[in-house]
């Protein structure tokens, strides 16, 4: 089995707010995978005295515990848990109703001898490459068919925030885990995942620089840290967003790549 991973901050001088992780079992065939895009409040306002980075790191550290341990539980289940573990951290101390609580997007992935399990939350992507080369990405592309001008306005995206005609990211309720994309794949037509917070699949989305099968193709052969670096490369080169629009110069870039 082969496992990579890299992630790095959209700025020095800001935290990381992605988290990831891989966990393999002490005995037998399976693990894990994780990966959280925490999302950015604007100008800090979020009611939370922690942080996203906190939040994420917390949400994350269940998950990979959840996923792992209690494999009677589907992957929604786990997440629906985690939640609300996470958010009992906080419950006293914060204002967990206000629409900006710490908040990520997430992809869960969990395997054994038998099948691959998947679960996809917001705009990070999964993909799932078959034993033949074939590549499938599993997305929510709810936050996709919400207006770019609606989505520049904080007000107006905020009203679609974890609302029915909106988008859904992991906050505080844990009822979100029921609108997540899931699925499951029978092992043996499973050769590779690759997961990547939406800074890193700027690559495919953003810049145009290949499809998701030229993506995972570019990690297997060079590694995560490449992927990043050609992201980092492409918004160097258009530092204003003149020629490729995007919301930040450069954001959090993770990718975690498994081969099974």
């Amino acid at each position: 089995m082969r496992i990579e991973l890299a992630s790095v901050p959209g700025a020095a001088a800001r935290p990381n707010e992605d988290w990831t992780s891989v966990a393999l079992p002490a005995a037998g065939r399976g693990g894990t995978l994780v990966v959280l895009d925490g999302v950015t409040p604007p100008a800090g306002e979020d009611g939370c005295v922690h942080g996203v980075p906190w939040f994420t790191s917390r949400l994350g550290g269940a998950l990979a515990e959840l996923s792992g341990s209690r494999r009677d539980m589907t992957l929604a289940e786990v997440l629906g848990v985690s939640i609300t573990r996470t958010a009992d951290a906080h419950r006293e101390t914060c204002d967990l109703s206000h629409v900006r609580t710490p908040q990520a997007t997430v992809v869960l992935v969990r395997w054994g001898a038998d099948e691959v399990e998947h679960l996809v939350l917001s705009d990070s992507t999964l993909l799932l490459e078959s034993p033949d080369g074939g590549v499938r990405a599993v997305l929510d592309d709810r936050l996709d068919r919400v207006p770019r001008e609606v989505l520049r306005s904080v007000t107006s995206a905020d009203a679609l925030r974890n609302a029915e005609g909106g988008f859904f990211t992991a906050a505080a309720d844990p009822a979100v885990a029921a609108k997540t994309v899931t699925g499951r794949t029978p092992t043996a037509e499973v050769r590779s995942l690759l997961a990547l917070t939406d800074g890193a699949a700027r690559w495919v989305e953003v810049f145009q620089e290949g499809g998701w099968a030229d993506c995972l193709a570019l990690v297997r052969k060079n590694g995560p840290q490449e992927l990043i670096d050609r992201v980092r490369a492409a918004e160097w080169a258009d530092p204003d967003g003149v020629t490729f629009r995007r919301g930040k110069t450069s954001d959090d870039a993770t990718v975690t790549y498994v081969e099974l």
